[in-house]
């Protein structure tokens, strides 16, 4: 029988806690550096596409190529609602 120490659902440590958050702290960096509200305004905005992407199980990369060649098409919020990740690649 295993022990409460042996279980495959607990780990003694938190890296994967660490690796979580590790993105913000990374930005956190970067924000100090963004010069104005509004351009710390955009990189909120671009970070949360990024992340929410990677939610969505999208490669951010791919998403980001295809919303920047698809944005130029959009007028109405339809067409943005169909920019979002959860969105973007059914149609």
């Amino acid at each position: 029988m295993a022990t409460y120490l042996e279980s495959p659902y607990l780990t003694p440590d938190n890296n994967a806690c660490k690796n979580a958050i590790r993105p913000f702290v990374v930005g956190r960096k970067n924000w100090l550096f963004c010069q104005s509200a509004d351009g710390a305004k955009s990189s909120c905005g671009m970070f949360t596409l990024i992340e929410t992407a990677k939610q969505n199980g999208l490669v951010p990369f791919k998403y980001l190529t295809a919303v920047f060649e698809k944005a130029p098409l959009a007028f109405t919020s339809e067409d943005w609602k169909k920019l979002l990740p959860w969105n973007i690649f059914t149609a």
